[in-house]
């Protein structure tokens, strides 16, 4: 029998061995091989979940909301306008009017991209921006109210002169859409972290003192034609930006940059 022909026998028997062990045992070897890929990836599913569920802000009601590192806090005054906040020096030649919630998750996105710039510009004297923290996705939380409870509680915050940090905190560990937001009881302890100390600061967190105020905001906001988008003609929502009565471009950079030269 010649190399050629062994060759091909030893193939076929090796053949024949795969067959017979796929059709004997090779079935439940497959099954069990099969069980622990599923477990495996269940296992790897419920970690992920778990870390996940750790990662995500606590809206329990009873633990307390992170502070945000101190590069992140404007280091300027603040103070209470109305239903609005401004914050910067007198001597600034630039006011910016940034129109936020702490619900949205885009306002987030534009506090983690500009909010180091701000804070340079602020600091600099070069810009004082009011802050329109607006009751606009009040439905978007469960329970629903989250918009009007944070925005009406940076008002009261802002009474001590304590805004920044507190703004600060609340986009930097920002609740979900969808999720719980921060109890009353959680934006207290931070107002309380950050440094009020008024009398008066818990009973006008608890109840809403500056709701009408913040409701006149949204609806004046809403009309406003500076605000409009040119395409809908309906506000343009947040996070929007206005500065000397028109809207700024965030597709630009360096929007910024551009007021201040």
């Amino acid at each position: 029998m010649g190399g050629a022909e062994r060759s091909a026998r030893k193939k076929k028997q090796a053949a024949r061995a795969v067959t017979q062990a796929r059709s004997s045992g090779g079935s439940d070897r497959t099954k069990v091989i099969a069980g622990i890929a599923v477990v495996a990836v269940l296992a790897v599913a419920v970690i992920g979940y778990v870390v996940f569920q750790q990662m995500k802000p606590s809206t329990t009601g009873t633990e307390a909301i992170p502070l945000a590192p101190a590069d992140h806090t404007i280091s300027a005054p603040a103070v209470r306008d109305g239903s609005t906040v401004l914050v910067g020096k007198d001597s600034a030649s630039v006011t910016v009017d940034v129109y936020e919630d702490f619900l949205c998750p885009i306002c987030g996105t534009f506090e983690k991209t500009y909010g180091s710039s701000i804070k340079q510009a602020v600091e600099d004297g070069k810009v004082k921006v009011r802050y329109h923290i607006l009751p606009m996705l009040n439905r978007l939380s469960s329970p629903e109210g989250y918009s009007t409870e944070s925005a009406n509680a940076a008002l009261c915050v802002a009474d001590d002169g304590k805004f920044n940090a507190f703004h600060a905190a609340l986009f930097n560990t920002q609740p979900e859409e969808g999720d719980a937001g921060y109890t009353k009881d959680q934006l207290i302890k931070l107002g309380k972290e950050v440094g009020v100390t008024s009398a008066s600061f818990e009973s006008c967190v608890q109840n809403q003192t500056y709701k009408s105020q913040l409701d006149d905001l949204m609806s004046k906001t809403s009309n406003d034609p500076a605000l409009r988008d040119a395409e809908t003609g309906r506000f343009r929502g947040t996070p929007s930006v206005a500065s000397g009565g028109k809207l700024v471009d965030l597709d630009n950079k360096n929007w910024l940059s551009d007021l201040t030269k």
